[in-house]
Parts: C-alpha cells; structure tokens; sequence
C-alpha cells in the first residue's frame, strides 16, 4: 500500500492552524486513473502525488478537479521533500516550473497570478464583518474575503465551492493573487490560525510561505 504524508501547511505561531494535505512522495504508486477517486476519499482540500521527486515533478488534486497550479501542496511538497528525499529549487506541477525553497520548519514556493483559479477578491471594512459571514460574498463560487487588521496584515476566508471545498483553511494560490493585487508585502491570517507570508517579487512571480507540520504517516488503501 502507498504511504499518504498528512501534513498541515500554513500553521500559526503556536502550531495551530494549517491547511491539511496529503501527500504521496511515490505517486507512482496510485495510477493516474485513481488518483481523482483517491483525493476525494481522502478529503482534505488538496492531495498531491509526487511522479519524479529529483525532478520535482507533481500533480495536485482536489476533492473534485485536478489543478495546475496551488499554493499550499506545493509549500507542503517542498518542505516534505526536504524532509525525506532532498531538497529542489523547482517543482514542476502541469502550470510550469515553480521555484521553491525550504529550511526548518518553512518553505516557500513562487508563482505566477496566471496560475492560480481566477478568485475573485473582495475588501470588506473590517476582520469582524470577514469573520461574520456565513459563506462567499455575492454568493460567488470562487472568492475570497479580507480587511485590514493592522501594517501589513490581513484578516482573510477564502470559499471555492467550484472546486468541491466550501471554504479552506488556507489558500496559497488566493494568495498569490491578494499579493498581485495589493503589490506588497502582507501576512495573511486565514482560518482557524493559519499564517501565509506573502510578498510580489520584481519578477512577476509571487512568492507565499509559511511554516510545515507533519502530522501523521499512514498506508493508504486502495
């Protein structure tokens, strides 16, 4: 049976919080054809199955599609990566090449707004009316909501039901675009206590990081 790495990404200060994810360091492991049915029993918002970990070759799925690009599986691939193989300075899901880094308990990844699903993002007056809602803004499919809670830091939710997840923990590739958008350093603070580091590089790229937990390793059947 394939072993699943179950880790969370994006954790607080304290090690709260984080976007779970499973990952499969031997993705050959789990067919191409399988691997649709197999994120969607695992359940968490993304799975990725890594195909060639010196090359940093992946694929991410959620519950219901298959993604090119996101941030918080390929933050978490890059750190496990590190951990248990060796460390790449690319990963290479189907978008294209995605520097990345890892050292401790972080990484980081860099990616192209053009990557990412086309959230749409809406300010709201204050983290108290983000922490009020009781879903998307406007009924949206694909949204995120977020104010400012102080220099340089955003209070966010992010709701992507048109990806099978009603609202996620923490969302790297939201991320990216909040960054694009607001063109400048920012810490997001999203969910239940998940922090992502955000910042726009000279190059177009937006780089989002934050801190890696492992939680558990565990056969999977199939």
């Amino acid at each position: 049976m394939p072993a699943l790495h179950i880790l969370r990404v994006f954790t607080g200060e304290d090690g709260s919080g984080g976007n779970p994810l499973g990952v499969f360091l031997d993705g050959a492991a789990v067919p191409p054809e399988r691997r649709q049915a197999a994120a969607a029993v695992i359940g968490f918002s993304e799975t990725v199955f890594v195909d060639d970990a010196a090359s940093g070759a992946v694929r991410i799925f959620t519950p219901a599609v298959e993604l090119p690009f996101a941030g918080h599986p390929l933050v978490g691939a890059a750190w496990l990566l590190a951990q248990e193989r060796k460390a790449v300075e690319v990963l290479r899901p189907p978008a294209g090449e995605v520097p990345a880094s890892a050292e401790g308990d972080r990484a980081s990844v860099a990616g192209r707004p053009q990557w990412a699903p086309p959230f749409r993002w809406f300010q709201l007056g204050s983290p108290d009316e983000v922490d009020a809602l009781e879903g998307p803004p406007e009924g949206h499919d694909l949204a995120g909501a977020y104010a400012w809670e102080g220099e340089g830091v955003v209070r966010a939710r992010v709701f992507p039901p048109r990806l099978g997840i009603e609202e996620d923990e923490a969302t790297g590739a939201a991320a990216v675009l909040l960054g694009a958008l607001l063109e400048r350093d920012v810490e997001i603070r999203q969910g239940r206590g998940s922090r992502i580091a955000v910042h726009p590089r000279a190059d177009g790229l937006v780089e989002i990081g934050g801190t890696v937990a492992l939680d558990e390793v565990r056969d999977f059947e199939m």
